[in-house]
């Protein structure tokens, strides 16, 4: 991987992680549905009017839409609105790759290595720790809310990895077109038309210009700037060079957190983390083959 596209992937990582401090101002003025509705609709208009459809079958396009982004968001946002401290927040959503492991070897029969096996004991492991520790002070609902959130995702990279797109760009931005209509109706089921209305005709207010900018940080500098180059990360180099990069997320969120929101976590939930990351990199390595060529396969 040359060093570009290191420094590119770094970049990228700071990115994301700092989307999180981001989250914690627009959450603070937006309801976390509605929030995440805007999200997702101000990429989808654009998105019809000038990006072709990708050519992948609708249904791996719905699932990809409704888990990756209507699921993700809708119970992520939810755990940050009711108390999940943003950094770890970061940490928790990594446990999408472990569910990724477990559904792709239960749906699509992939082969579950020792290797992999293993990887995700250690992060449920750790994660079990982080939800103990969390009971114990009596707010455990935010950390299942966040899990939920990891398990969506999972099931998008699982519709993700079946439509398998000429054009990842162009499918992750149609993606944005599903989850608008269901989390608009979410919103107004469990917000109400009035809290919606009054989040946009504050938006001149301290607190509104803090939430636009927070909002307008999600959608354009972690959302479509992180992801398209990424994206382009991806196609242009192995996908097992590149993903243990976004194990560094969790590190820029819960280091962001610290120094911005003043977020200290416990030290039982930092040591989790790091196992539950260790983790997850352990399972994401490849396994060793004959020949360059064979692992190059095989990724």
């Amino acid at each position: 991987m040359p060093t570009r596209d290191r420094l590119l992937a770094l970049f990228v990582v700071v990115l994301w992680g700092l989307n999180f401090i981001a989250m914690h101002p627009m959450l603070d003025h937006f309801p976390p549905l509605f929030a995440g509705a805007l999200r997702f609709a101000v990429i989808a208009v654009p998105t019809i009017l000038f990006i072709p459809r990708p050519k992948v079958k609708l249904r791996w396009l719905l699932g990809f839409g409704l888990g990756f982004g209507t699921g993700q968001f809708a119970f992520l946002f939810l755990a940050l609105t009711h108390g999940m401290p943003t950094g770890l927040a970061s940490l928790v959503l990594q446990a999408s790759a472990p569910f990724t492991v477990l559904l792709g070897g239960i749906f699509l029969r992939e082969p579950l290595s020792a290797r992999q096996l293993t990887g995700i004991l250690a992060a449920v492991a750790g994660m079990g720790v982080i939800a103990w520790h969390r009971a114990e002070n009596a707010v455990l609902m935010p950390v299942v809310l966040t899990l939920l959130g990891a398990l969506c995702w999972a099931a998008g990279n699982l519709c993700s990895r079946q439509a398998r797109p000429e054009n990842p760009i162009h499918f992750t931005l149609w993606m944005s077109v599903i989850p608008p209509i269901p989390m608009f109706a979410l919103s107004t089921i469990f917000e109400g038309p009035a809290v919606q209305w009054h989040s946009l005709a504050t938006l001149g207010t301290g607190e509104g210009l803090l939430g636009l900018a927070g909002f307008s940080y999600v959608v354009l500098v972690g959302t479509v700037l992180g992801s398209s180059v990424w994206t382009v990360l991806m196609r242009r180099n192995p996908a097992n060079v590149v993903a243990p990069f976004s194990l560094l997320v969790p590190v820029v969120g819960m280091s962001a957190a610290f120094f911005v929101l003043d977020e200290t976590p416990a030290l039982v939930e930092v040591l989790a983390g790091l196992v539950v990351v260790a983790g997850v990199l352990f399972g994401s390595l490849p396994r060793r083959q004959r020949s360059a060529e064979a692992l190059l396969v095989s990724s």
